[in-house]
């Protein structure tokens, strides 16, 4: 996996945990909030599990969680 496909990765996980995120003070997405933060969710496990295949799933974790620190407590 080529440092493009890894960033790109990376880049989808940001973008459903925003969605996630934002969705937890939506109040207009009332009783289907639940099911649409669990998506979510299940995409990023997904995505995760895709940087793991490519790169190892010790590197593939430190990414991540790397990603989400810096990305949400800049």
């Amino acid at each position: 996996m080529n440092q493009s496909e890894v960033r790109l990765l990376l880049q989808k996980i940001m973008s459903e945990y925003e969605a996630a995120q934002n969705a937890l003070y939506a109040p207009s997405l009332g009783t289907a909030r639940h099911s649409f933060i669990t998506e979510r969710l299940e995409r990023m496990s997904t995505y995760h599990e895709q940087l793991s295949s490519g790169i190892g799933q010790d590197e593939a974790t430190r990414l991540f969680c790397e990603q989400l620190t810096v990305e949400t407590h800049p």
